[in-house]
């Protein structure tokens, strides 16, 4: 059984961001006999790539072209608070967030599924490439078909609720197929795949730093750069310009490349060391989410993903307790960052994930 609703002529909503997967899905739902709604989130009040008010009237021509109604949700506040604010907390702990996917949890799949209820929407259609299916003991997410576009590592903490109102009208399309059906329509939006927007829709190209020092100023504060044995190498301006596993920007001079290994908040330090002293035998995964509401066979191996576009270990957990696990990875791997999402699959499934910490 698919995610589709039985019932043709229901009233659907679809997240519009303006770009071009959203508008193909509107268009999609619409071609299928939906009456079909567009609701665009402003969340960013400058500099967004994919939230801002030019998104919003992108959106809206779009809905013109297909004859749809749109509607626009504030949520400026809402993302200040869920999501801007424990960004910048994030790196001010010496930690590397990943604000996307708790954005598609509390507010794509949050505030704008409870403004289609009241819309009297049965469903929210988004352009994510992944699929669920509705199985004998509940809904299951597995990636898409395009794996390049495949974006489950980002919704791995979306609920059995969530799941049951979701569309996902692209879980079988490419990109190219995308494009073309785009063109096809004709709809007003560029089919170019220099347009995709980028994971971190708020930052600019100078990067995280300049946005998390208007925040908290009082980071940008001079500390040490040392290697694993303490020993000084050089200095920073501050913790928040640096995450595990990275290697430009140092400015100390080594025999071979340095990474950075480890970030202490307390002491200012940023802790440096060549690569295969930044590789981890395994870490502990925090406040665990599981899509099915359970946890799965401790004693089975499973592929983990440690970002976004990690390839996946294969890797073994034991619960410490009902929200905490440790990962034992049978090959070390490199960077493995506090903060960043861990997710768990079975073979194309995803199981669900939780948020790295004390490696180890």
């Amino acid at each position: 059984m698919t995610s589709s609703p039985t019932t043709t002529k229901e009233r659907v909503a679809v997240g519009m961001s303006g770009g071009l997967d959203s508008s193909v899905v509107a268009s999609l739902l619409k071609d299928e006999g939906y009456d079909v709604i567009g609701l665009t989130l402003h969340m960013f009040k400058e500099g967004s790539r994919c939230c801002s008010l030019e998104d919003v009237q992108r959106a809206q021509r779009v809905c013109e072209h297909l004859g749809i109604r749109h509607y626009t949700l504030n949520a400026v506040d809402l993302f200040e608070e869920t999501i801007i604010r424990p960004f910048v907390d994030e790196y001010a702990r010496g930690r590397t967030p990943s604000p996307c996917v708790l954005c598609n949890q509390h507010i794509k799949f949050g505030i704008l599924h409870t403004r289609a209820r009241q819309l009297g929407c049965t469903h929210v259609g988004t352009g994510h490439y992944v699929r669920i299916e509705k199985q004998a003991d509940g809904w299951h997410m597995f990636r898409g078909r395009d794996t390049k576009k495949d974006q489950s590592y980002f919704l791995h903490r979306l609920s059995q609720d969530q799941l049951e109102r979701s569309l996902f009208p692209l879980e079988g399309w490419s990109k190219d197929e995308v494009r073309t059906y785009a063109q096809e329509r004709k709809l007003p939006v560029s089919v170019s795949s220099t347009s995709e927007s980028q994971d971190l829709c708020f930052i600019t190209e100078a990067g995280p730093a300049p946005f998390v020092e208007k925040y908290r100023p009082d980071l940008k504060q001079e500390g040490t750069i040392r290697n694993p044995d303490g020993d000084t190498l050089g200095s920073h301006l501050g913790i928040h310009r640096y995450t595990v596993g990275q290697r430009k920007g140092l400015g100390v001079a080594a025999t071979a490349p340095l990474y950075v290994k480890e970030i202490d908040p307390a002491t200012n330090t940023v802790f440096v060391g060549f690569r295969g002293q930044v590789q981890s035998e395994g870490c502990r995964v925090d406040d665990v989410h599981w899509i099915a509401g359970q946890a799965p066979d401790e004693h089975k191996d499973y592929a983990i993903r440690l970002r976004y576009r990690h390839g996946g270990v294969s890797s073994r957990f034991t619960a410490l307790d009902e929200r905490t696990l440790r990962v034992q990875f049978h090959e070390p791997q490199f960077a493995v960052a506090p903060g960043q999402a861990a997710v768990f699959y079975q073979g194309d499934e995803v199981l669900g994930g939780g948020w790295i910490g004390k490696n180890g």
